[in-house]
């Protein structure tokens, strides 16, 4: 089984926002920018390493204790922030590493938690489901490093997800926001003005 001890957490903080219009990353939400929530659910987690792949952001993930990479060129797709996070943490010889979605403000340390305990050595694929599509957080074992660095465009790791084992939490947590309707729905769960105030 995989440990969080010999994982290296790549937050993946680089998108465009394109149907967003903004830089959401940085948008409030609740107490704090919408990308935070992630970084503190997961802060006791004892990871190897934390990595956050950006792109022209204000947020300062080095504060938070992440090694900061930027990507240069976001218009190549996700793929290309993974790949920058997994060469980071394939030097920094890491077993595994844990992706996550910085514009998912709900993942909980249970869930990451049940992630590992799903897994089975280096060659691990396993990622999270809402039940019927698997996504983000996943995790992938140093076998799988190649792969990940082959990977191009927007498609991202999705092929190596839907192959993996899927352990399943409720959709609310694996609620991601890709436009400014998602948000306010978020706020609008929590009771907050549509200013998110």
């Amino acid at each position: 089984m995989l440990t969080p001890e010999r994982t290296a957490l790549v937050l993946l903080a680089a998108g465009r926002s394109r149907r967003f219009d903004g830089d959401k990353l940085a948008e409030p939400f609740l107490d704090k920018p919408l990308a935070y929530h992630v970084v503190t659910a997961l802060e006791n987690v004892p990871f190897l390493t934390r990595i956050a792949v950006v792109s022209d952001t204000s947020l300062d993930f080095a504060a938070l204790g992440y090694r900061v990479e930027e990507n240069p060129d976001p218009s190549l797709g996700q793929a290309r922030s993974l790949c920058h996070g997994v060469m980071v943490a394939k030097a920094a010889g890491a077993d595994a590493v844990l992706v996550a979605l910085a514009d998912m403000p709900r993942v909980t340390a249970a869930h990451i938690y049940r992630l590992f305990d799903a897994t089975d050595g280096l060659d691990t694929v396993v990622a999270s489901s809402n039940g019927a599509q698997p996504c983000p957080p996943a995790l992938f074992g140093s076998h799988l490093f190649d792969q990940l660095l082959d990977l191009e465009g927007d498609e991202g790791a999705r092929k190596l997800i839907r192959r993996g084992h899927h352990v399943v939490t409720s959709p609310a947590e694996l609620a991601d926001v890709d436009t400014r309707a998602d948000l306010e729905e978020l706020r609008q769960l929590y009771g907050l003005e549509t200013d998110g105030k």
